[in-house]
């Protein structure tokens, strides 16, 4: 995926046919259904958030244009005005486009293509990144099941994370996710920095790989690869 960053508030993004097909989607899902539409969204927007910074806090207008092999997608984050009839839209001179919400709009409202952040929707957002900040995760990717093996056997105290076991797309993913108030934020880094000698990270997510891929281990993983497979 290609990701260009207009400005503050806009950031423009392309992904391509095979991308999507690669992620687990067919283009059926991006027109046809809302709730795939939708998921495919929100991962691409967790990449563009992850490599621009760019924090969802509010409504969104999303424009989108269909090209031969793929899509572009434009995404500005807007506001509504206090009296909830216009969407004001910043522009790059710094001033607000006053969008009045009519007929037209609430049906794009209603087909999602404008997502609406309203503040119970925010708050909630607000306790999501809360619960990420207070327990880090990561995806890193196996190219072959002997890595996964050595990584077992070389770890310790893998208590101290959870850790599922996938195997998606001729690869293996393992999904670390740390405990609460165990390791401080360095400790953390070095065990992640551990495992990374024996994998790469990953931004396939734990939400595609539950739906997609084929679960090895719903929990720890690490340990029960160390049981069942001896150190090579």
């Amino acid at each position: 995926m290609e990701i260009e960053r207009i400005n503050e508030n806009t950031v423009k993004f392309y992904i391509s046919y095979m991308d999507i097909e690669d992620r687990g989607f067919d283009r059926e899902d991006v027109w046809y259904n809302r709730e795939k539409s939708e998921q495919l969204f929100w991962e691409m927007m967790d990449e563009v958030n992850e490599q621009e910074e760019f924090t969802v806090d509010g409504p969104l207008w999303i424009q989108v244009q269909a090209m031969d092999k793929g899509l572009e997608i434009i995404v500005t984050k807007a506001q509504l005005s206090k009296d909830g009839h216009k969407l004001e839209l910043p522009t790059d001179e710094g001033k607000l486009l006053d969008l009045p919400i009519d007929d037209k709009m609430e049906s794009l409202l209603d087909k999602g293509h404008f997502l609406n952040g309203e503040q119970t929707d925010t708050e909630d957002q607000d306790e999501e990144n809360e619960d990420d900040q207070e327990e880090f995760s990561i995806v890193l990717k196996f190219t072959d099941i002997e890595n996964v093996i050595q990584l077992g056997h070389s770890i310790r105290d893998s208590f101290v994370f959870h850790d599922e076991l996938y195997h998606y797309d001729q690869a293996y993913y393992l999904f670390i996710q740390f405990k609460d108030d165990l390791l401080d934020d360095d400790e953390q880094e070095d065990v992640i920095s551990h495992m990374l000698e024996y994998s790469e990270e990953s931004s396939m997510t734990i939400h595609r790989l539950s739906e997609y891929g084929n679960q090895i281990y719903e929990q720890s993983a690490l340990e029960q690869i160390k049981t069942h497979f001896p150190n090579l």
